[in-house]
């Protein structure tokens, strides 16, 4: 190769690489990141994730931050200032399992998160818990995650790809047929959709060889965030929108066992309560597995409260939409005090060392 061949060549790998720096300084400027180094001094931080902005909008003390209240990146506005007197970061998910995961993702990627509190609202499939009600679940799953059988084979046939481990019948189907309206000689007709199999979700863990995958299904909160929420069981919740509208009873906040997510706004009687018998669960909704799913492969701390905002069928003669600002209220009760309670602990741990 001639040396003008090669100085050209040369000339050309330099301008690429001018063309990718550029377009990373474009990506995040040096400001940003200037601003990103500044606040994660005054750090650790407690990460408030949220579906939608009015949940921030409800937090009359949040007091943003002196100089740098706000910063933009991704298409997502993280706000920083404190709540209840502890610092924190908040940043609102949009719906889905897409946009919490990335949200939640960037979160933890930017800025010095000590924990994560995400709240809502959710349509409900246990018949012991009420419209205005909050929910912590002990364990998230994602329940939209499928391996769709073929019609004609049954239960106890393959799946596919189920021989080189990728998929599993370990937490069971749903089949489709229970549900057939028609019936044929005596016995409900078969269905072409057949069975989906629910499947765990892939995980990487940050630490270790890259691309060491592990499935999950069951993603457990914070046992110390969990043990911290038995207190909040004694809050006393809204019932009344104003005075001449009011649930028939006081709602309350309580530990359940789990929850569920998926991309599918849940409003079938019959779905709802197969997602109780199957799973046991009580809220349903589409964000919070995906945030518990990030935060778990990022080892990070992470709590989700629901206050129960329909009943997932419409079967309730309760009418959800008249209760469901009132459900949005009693949400963001409950954050608070989980808010207040986690600095008070963390203060209390800062004295006795």
């Amino acid at each position: 190769m001639s040396m003008v061949v090669r100085i050209l060549s040369l000339g050309w790998v330099m301008m690429m690489i001018m063309s990718i720096t550029n377009v990373a300084d474009a990506d995040i400027s040096s400001t940003l990141l200037e601003n990103i180094d500044e606040i994660n001094k005054e750090g650790p931080y407690l990460g408030i994730v949220v579906p939608k902005l009015k949940f921030l909008l409800q937090f009359s003390n949040f007091l943003p931050h002196a100089t740098i209240p706000q910063l933009d990146y991704a298409g997502r506005r993280f706000r920083v200032g404190t709540m209840e007197n502890r610092k924190v970061i908040a940043v609102v998910t949009g719906n889905s399992m897409l946009n919490s995961g990335l949200a939640t993702q960037l979160l933890l990627n930017l800025f010095k998160i000590e924990g994560v509190l995400h709240y809502g609202v959710a349509g409900n499939a246990n018949p012991e818990i009420q419209i205005g009600d909050v929910t912590i679940p002990h364990y998230w799953a994602h329940t939209g995650l499928w391996n769709w059988q073929r019609f004609g084979d049954g239960p106890d046939d393959e799946l596919a790809f189920e021989s080189n481990g990728d998929y599993t019948r370990k937490y069971g189907y749903l089949k489709f047929s229970d549900y057939e309206v028609g019936v044929l000689n005596g016995k409900n007709s078969d269905n072409l959709l057949n069975n989906v199999w629910y499947q765990p979700e892939e995980i990487y863990s940050t630490e270790g060889e890259p691309e060491n995958r592990q499935h999950i299904f069951w993603v457990p909160i914070n046992k110390h965030y969990y043990s911290l929420a038995k207190k909040l069981e004694d809050i006393v919740l809204e019932r009344c929108v104003n005075s001449t509208t009011c649930l028939p009873q006081t709602p309350k906040v309580v530990r359940v066992r789990s929850g569920v997510s998926a991309n599918m706004l849940v409003d079938n009687a019959a779905y709802r309560d197969f997602l109780h018998t199957k799973f046991k669960a009580t809220p349903i909704d589409m964000e919070s597995a995906a945030v518990a799913l990030v935060c778990r492969q990022q080892k990070t701390p992470f709590i989700v409260i629901r206050a129960i905002s329909d009943l997932a069928s419409g079967s309730s003669s309760i009418e959800s939409s008249t209760f469901s600002s009132l459900a949005t209220q009693n949400a963001v009760k409950v954050a608070r005090k989980f808010i207040a309670l986690s600095l008070e602990e963390m203060l209390t741990l800062d004295a006795a060392q």
